[in-house]
C-alpha cells in the first residue's frame, strides 16, 4: 500500500508538524510505504487541487489528511474532500466519530470526509497527535481491504 500524507495547517512547518509525522510513522508501523508528505495551508483551493493532483498519480493507493476538519473559519479540509471524490464512504468518519467520542465530547465537532476518487482512497484525520493516533486504530483494521476493492480485488 502506497500512503501519501496532507497536513492542512497555516501555521505548520516541517519542523512543527508533529501530527503528520506521526501520521507517517503508523502508517509505516502498519506496513505501508509513504511516498510523499506535504503541508498545505488551510485555503480552500489549494488543498482542492492539492488532493486532485495527487488522485490523478494511479501509485497513490491512501491520501490520509490532518487538521482543517473543526469548525474554525478556514477548515475547509471536508469541503476540499468533498469536492474531488466520485464516492463518499461515510462509514469511515462515523466510525471515526463514534470512537473518539469514548475520549472526548469534542469529537462531535469532526466534519471529517472520507471517499475514493479514481483508485484512491482519501481519509481526513484531526490535527492533534492524539486524535491523529486514535482515528488511525479505528481504520487500521480495514484500511487494507478498502484499498484491495478499491484496486478491484473483490475475491472473498
Amino acid at each position: 500500500m502506497k500512503a501519501f500524507i496532507v497536513t492542512v495547517s497555516d501555521t505548520r512547518t516541517t519542523e512543527t508538524d508533529v501530527s503528520g509525522d506521526r501520521l507517517a510513522a503508523l502508517l509505516i508501523e502498519y506496513g505501508a510505504e509513504v511516498t510523499g508528505k506535504l503541508i498545505v495551508s488551510d485555503d480552500l483551493e489549494d488543498l482542492r487541487n492539492t488532493l486532485f493532483v495527487l488522485t490523478e498519480n494511479p501509485e497513490i493507493d491512501l491520501i490520509m489528511t490532518t487538521g482543517g476538519t473543526g469548525l474554525a473559519p478556514r477548515d475547509y479540509t471536508p469541503e476540499a474532500t468533498r469536492s474531488v471524490i466520485d464516492r463518499e464512504v461515510p462509514g469511515i468518519a462515523e466510525a471515526m466519530r463514534a470512537e473518539s467520542l469514548a475520549s472526548t465530547k469534542m469529537a462531535m465537532l469532526s466534519r471529517a470526509v472520507c471517499g475514493v476518487r479514481n483508485s484512491t482512497l482519501i481519509i481526513n484525520l484531526p490535527g492533534s497527535p492524539k486524535g491523529v493516533e486514535g482515528c488511525f486504530e479505528v481504520v487500521r483494521p480495514i484500511l487494507r481491504h478498502a484499498v484491495d476493492l478499491i484496486a478491484g480485488k473483490t475475491n472473498h
